[in-house]
């Protein structure tokens, strides 16, 4: 009988099994027909973008990397695999490519915080076909779920303002609590400027940030009977922190506070509105209290801020949680491409995809070209892909959050409007070059022709 492990923790040394069964089988089936170790060629894109969406910032390179560096399989691990019975027919050489194995292929990508759109790759993964269909997984899941919390907080900058605070709270609403790590890192990539989540915070070379929560003035409530107990209580041990006024009265609490200001018994440096007619509370609360930072949380996003804008709220930050970090995916996908040279392609209706090696031309101009990438850019296109893996091994230095967090807001900022606005966005049309369309065209050819032999 398989050994239970009821606590599915995650650690390095098991990536390798962090994948889909039939990765695995596919694996066996290339090493028994000998067609292991051929070049394969695999690309991660989306075919659309999510409803409602401009564009796709790529985020989660950083982690596929590290997986990447870090992926190979332990004896215990192939013995677990074994004793599932399901590789009984596998062939010796499977084993042996799985106790022999370490990545050792090349990876191109997009940088972090660059926006894309539909059919452009994210990355571009050439390795020996077993390695590069057996981390498919891994990829797909931090790239996919990162690029959509990054695209989220983008959009909320985009929309706040740069003057405006964006703390992330989304933890308790991730999917994970490795989803809620990738979160804190992805929000803050793209612009965001703190997060509540202390592990990810400290790891990530941060200061987490909060305010208070409603059970402690419930709490101070129900023993001594005051609101303003708990406010007092709280201020005395983090006097910088910003007080939940919603519990009970957010008015009359704010009044109490503002008369407490006046009579030089208290200093607010910060208030919290969760809940309620937040731009009328905000204005009522800026009359009250001048100086106090306004903060405004309760399933906050993109379109809660244009609409607290229209309405003139005065809030000076947000806190965002569930909106930012749930909601329709990043649906990308992992195609081969190219297989020991030969270029191919998925035919499926609506699911067809574009064969051979690519990459992407972005014109100065907003304008995109994909193209093959043996093609040359123009003197006014920049290509996006760059080397970033050779031979299993990082060549590039890693990007501080800081340094992704200003190409996210220079890139965004350079969108055109249509492409930006949160409203029925337009994204940019992406041009398919000649190259890559006959290539197309050829490929489509030898397929059909192929079919009726």
């Amino acid at each position: 009988m398989m050994r239970e492990n009821r606590q599915l923790s995650l650690r390095a040394e098991d990536y390798s099994l962090l994948t889909d069964l039939y990765q695995l089988t596919m694996g066996a089936c290339y090493a028994g027909e000998g067609i292991d170790l051929k070049r394969a060629s695999f690309e991660l894109f989306a075919r659309k973008l999510p409803d409602r969406f401009g564009y796709i910032i790529a985020m989660g390179l950083e982690q596929a990397l590290d997986y990447l560096e870090q992926w190979y399989f332990t004896p215990s691990q192939i013995e677990s695999l074994q004793a599932t019975g399901i590789f009984a027919g596998a062939p010796a050489r499977f084993w042996s490519i799985l106790e022999s194995g370490r990545f050792s292929g090349d990876v191109w990508a997009v940088l972090e915080g660059t926006p894309i759109f539909p059919n452009e790759p994210f990355l571009r993964v050439e390795a020996p076909l077993w390695q590069a269909q057996l981390v498919e997984t891994y990829l797909l899941n931090t790239l996919n779920y990162q690029s959509l919390i990054a695209t989220r907080a983008a959009r909320m900058r985009d929309v706040a303002g740069e003057k405006a605070k964006l703390l992330e709270f989304g933890t308790r609403r991730a999917f994970s609590p490795q989803g809620a790590m990738w979160a804190a890192r992805a929000a803050l990539a793209a612009g965001m400027d703190s997060t509540s989540n202390v592990l990810a915070a400290l790891q990530l070379g941060r200061k987490p940030s909060g305010t208070m929560a409603h059970a402690l003035v419930m709490a101070f409530g129900a023993i001594s009977g005051s609101e303003d107990e708990a406010f007092a209580a709280f201020s005395r041990y983090f006097p910088e922190a910003a007080l939940l006024i919603d519990t009970y009265d957010t008015v009359a609490a704010a009044e109490r506070l503002a008369e407490q200001v006046k009579r030089g018994e208290r200093k607010v440096a910060g208030v919290r509105l969760d809940s309620g007619d937040l731009a009328k509370l905000s204005q009522k609360v800026r009359s009250l209290l001048p100086q106090a930072t306004i903060f405004a949380s309760g399933d906050i996003d993109e379109w809660a801020i244009a609409q607290l804008k229209r309405e003139n709220a005065t809030i000076d930050g947000y806190g965002v949680g569930t909106r930012l970090v749930s909601g329709k995916p990043v649906n990308g996908v992992y195609k081969l491409v190219e297989i020991d040279g030969i270029p191919t392609m998925k035919q499926s209706s609506s699911k067809e995809t574009y064969p051979g090696r690519k990459q992407i031309f972005r014109h100065q101009n907003n304008r995109d070209r994909l193209g093959l990438a043996s093609e040359t850019p123009t003197s006014e296109e920049k290509p996006l892909l760059e080397l970033v893996m050779q031979q299993g091994k990082r060549i590039q230095e890693r990007d501080s959050l800081d340094e992704i967090a200003a190409r996210v807001a220079a890139s965004v900022a350079s969108l055109p409007q249509e492409t930006r606005q949160i409203d029925e966005p337009q994204p940019i049309k992406v041009e398919i070059s000649s190259g890559l369309q006959q290539l197309k065209t050829e490929v489509e050819q030898r397929l059909e022709q192929e079919s009726c032999r």
